[in-house]
């Protein structure tokens, strides 16, 4: 597959929940394409199906309509845990197994050397100091970095982020931002991760997908879309969000 390939495919992709008055579609027929090493932000007001989406990619919820295709196979032909490996997914707040953070890392890849775990400590940029401290004497923005290496561990090719600095300060946010953009350069890694701010969007650059009411309404790269949507309902998320 060369770098421009899609490594992931989703196709008319929709998903019905049911509700006292019948089925509601919260995500509508979307299509797109996500290419190998390059960062896309889901964007869009509360209650687009943003996370709707991101878990219809990871299996964590199963499509109504529609396929997901990772490269070139659809999901419903991979097992789901080996697809979770290949696939990572990282919660808005950091849940971390009891133990140390060398617990956590061990748990991912019982097969870790230590010259793994210093090296996934290092590109994650969790204090040395802390591999075998109790992840419950961490503080938040330590925890994430730790959910974060815990899932590089598995050698994923796409990661999926749900809001992941939603729960930090800002000094933390434009760390874990940081850390992101620095960690799809490294290992060429597919991020999509879904915002509510668009000011995130820009700092993270690449690519964004803006839904509204669960349909697809406008894509291009983060600037455009952000600053220069093209459609009326994105000239109306950036005049309520940018205000």
């Amino acid at each position: 597959m060369n770098e421009t390939a899609a490594i992931l495919e989703v196709k008319n992709l929709a998903r019905d929940v049911p509700t006292k008055n019948g089925p509601k579609t919260i995500v509508n027929d979307i299509s797109y394409n996500f290419e190998k090493g390059r960062i896309y932000n889901i964007m869009g007001p509360s209650g687009a199906g943003k996370s709707s989406f991101l878990r219809l990619i990871n299996r964590l919820d199963e499509p109504t309509r529609g396929q997901v295709i990772f490269h070139g196979e659809n999901f419903n032909q991979c097992p789901a845990c080996g697809l979770r490996r290949k696939i990572g997914y990282l919660f808005q707040t950091p849940y971390l197994f009891p133990g140390t953070v060398r617990d956590n890392l061990l748990y991912a890849e019982d097969k870790l050397t230590e010259d793994d775990i210093q090296r996934l400590v290092k590109q994650s940029r969790i204090p040395p100091g802390i591999i075998d401290d109790d992840v419950e004497n961490l503080s938040i923005g330590e925890k994430q970095r730790v959910a974060l290496a815990r899932l590089l561990a598995m050698e994923p090719e796409i990661i999926l982020l749900d809001e992941p600095t939603s729960a930090l300060d800002p000094t933390y946010t434009k760390a874990i931002e940081d850390l992101i953009k620095c960690i799809v350069k490294e290992r060429s890694l597919t991020v999509i991760m879904v915002t509510h701010h668009p000011e995130q969007a820009l700092r993270m650059g690449g690519q964004a997908l803006l839904l509204v009411a669960g349909r697809l309404v406008e894509t291009g790269t983060a600037d455009e879309v952000v600053k220069n949507p093209k459609t009326e309902m994105g000239r109306r998320y950036r005049d309520m969000e940018m205000q």
